[in-house]
């Protein structure tokens, strides 16, 4: 019997959790960062809370006995997908990083590309009348002090009482959203910009797609690098690499 470690988060990690669980001679834990209140918990063995850092991750890999690591964490989970990484060369166990593609610019977008949410913040200054924030509630701060921009702020749970938010309203929703749901929320509201991560996937590209059709602006924040080391798109090409990966 072999044990993986699945760190998930995602509805990647979850699809993969279920696959695994149908393979024979793997035993897989799904580990959750505990960020969302009520996340939706993949099958099988789940943890929930973060490990201290590569070093707390390293340690616990050694004290479960685990034979193979994936990353499923989200594209903007940078700090966590370097422990992965650093934790698996450490023990000296396979390691892989599933990685949903990112979007990509078709004809009739209005796209601006920026490095950080900061750089969103900073182009929205004086460009921008009713934004539709999609970055989730812990990049707000980034954006508080735009007084002049009215914000409709999309996050799974609301923010903290002491949080720094922009002017606006919160609205707390789980993807995923349909082109007609994405499509009224830019009429209904007035959206001249939408800022959204470079997350990839189909739960929220809708928006890209509404936006698209309606002319909207959209300020992508791209992706932070990944470290190196084995990687796939999807899903079934994990199953694949994890299959393999034990049979050596």
């Amino acid at each position: 019997m072999k044990r993986l470690l699945i760190l998930g988060g995602t509805g990647d990690a979850a699809e993969l959790s279920t696959k695994v669980a149908n393979i024979p001679g793997i035993e897989a834990i799904a580990s959750l960062a505990g960020r969302t209140r009520e996340p939706i918990l993949p099958s099988g063995n789940v943890r929930v809370g973060g490990f201290g850092g590569a070093d707390g991750l390293a340690e616990y890999l050694r004290k479960m006995q685990i034979d193979v690591l994936i990353d499923a964490t989200h594209p903007f989970a940078s700090q966590i997908s370097e422990n992965a990484a650093v934790a698996a060369r450490e023990v000296g166990i396979p390691h892989l990083m599933l990685i949903r593609r990112p979007w990509e610019k078709q004809v009739g977008d209005r796209w601006m590309e920026v490095n950080s949410t900061s750089a969103a913040a900073d182009v929205l200054e004086n460009q921008a009348k009713r934004v539709f924030l999609t970055v989730g509630r812990q990049e707000l701060a980034a954006f508080a002090h735009l007084q002049d921009i009215w914000f409709l702020m999309r996050m799974i749970d609301p923010p903290g009482a002491d949080a720094l938010v922009p002017p606006g309203v919160i609205l707390c929703d789980r993807g995923p959203f349909t082109l007609a749901q994405e499509r009224e929320i830019l009429i209904q509201h007035h959206i001249d910009t939408i800022v959204s991560k470079n997350s990839g996937g189909n739960a929220t590209y809708a928006k890209i797609i509404a936006a698209r059709e309606l002319g909207v602006q959209v300020v992508m924040v791209k992706r932070p690098p990944v470290p190196p080391g084995e990687q796939v798109a999807d899903v079934d090409a994990a199953v694949k690499w994890l299959k393999e990966t034990v049979d050596r």
